[in-house]
């Protein structure tokens, strides 16, 4: 692969081909070695099976865990979870981000509500915690404290409205964490299905060549952006042009010369 990549790119006159060649070899050294030697050792299929995180407390070893199900913990060294979501269930994960931007647009309102109408003889203000936070509990007590007070309308319309907007933000956030949980438990589920073929088709193409090729295009930005800095750079070195600045080094120097003849050092 490095040699091919080698030959591929030794033609191009800006993109040093040594410069990709080092790309491939950083992702060998970081990723692709590891899931190589995982291969050999125990083939296609094995490999990509999911197992449990390693916890070891005296050593003060904790893995990470690629997929969490209720209690269990789940690492996927081979073919990481997003790779079966992006292959297999990109509509569920397409709902999910619906239902994220509900989230964040119910986040937003409420948050911006409470800051609106807490603070100085805002009207929220008394349902407020000792933390300054507003909370369900908080404002579904104040409400019951100004219940009966005919002069506590606004407040209650405030305090009411506080209400809906917290429990806007509670269903969207439980909406987003069912969906997320029924997701994870098909994308485990769907790992026991994958044939030989298709685990191979994930490594090979969706995690590798997807990778290398993410690398090489950053290499490549990496280029475009520095020859994009070094031509604003000579735009602004040489904006002007070359008789307009003769012009005023004439006129510079006619100033100098008056100023040299007054003080009688030029006759």
């Amino acid at each position: 692969m490095s040699e091919d990549l080698l030959a591929r790119f030794s033609d191009l006159p800006l993109l040093d081909s040594y410069d990709i060649y080092q790309r491939l070899m950083d992702y060998w050294d970081e990723v692709m070695q590891d899931d190589v030697y995982l291969i050999a050792d125990e083939g296609w299929s094995e490999a990509a099976k999911p197992r449990g995180i390693i916890e070891d407390k005296e050593k003060k070893i904790k893995e990470t865990p690629d997929l969490t199900i209720k209690r269990n913990k789940y690492k996927m060294d081979l073919i990481p979870p997003g790779l079966i979501v992006a292959r297999y269930f990109a509509t569920d994960q397409a709902t999910i981000e619906a239902l994220q931007a509900d989230q964040e647009t119910a986040s937003r309102e409420l948050e911006e509500f409470v800051e609106e109408h807490t603070g100085e003889e805002g009207l929220l203000q008394d349902a407020t915690n000792d933390k300054g936070k507003v909370t369900k509990t908080g404002v579904t007590t104040r409400l019951k404290i100004i219940r009966d007070e005919p002069d506590s309308d606004e407040e209650r319309d405030a305090l009411t409205r506080c209400v809906e907007l917290i429990g806007a933000e509670s269903r969207a956030s439980k909406a987003v964490r069912n969906s997320q949980s029924a997701l994870d438990q098909k994308v485990l589920i769907h790992y026991a299905k994958l044939t030989e073929a298709e685990i191979k088709t994930l490594v090979v193409e969706d995690k590798w060549f997807a990778s290398i090729y993410a690398d090489i295009q950053e290499e490549v930005q990496r280029l475009t952006q520095k020859l994009t800095g070094r031509i604003k750079e000579l735009d602004e070195r040489y904006a002007r042009p070359l008789p307009e600045l003769e012009r005023e080094v004439d006129v510079f120097s006619a100033k100098v010369e008056g100023h040299l003849k007054k003080m009688g050092i030029l006759l």
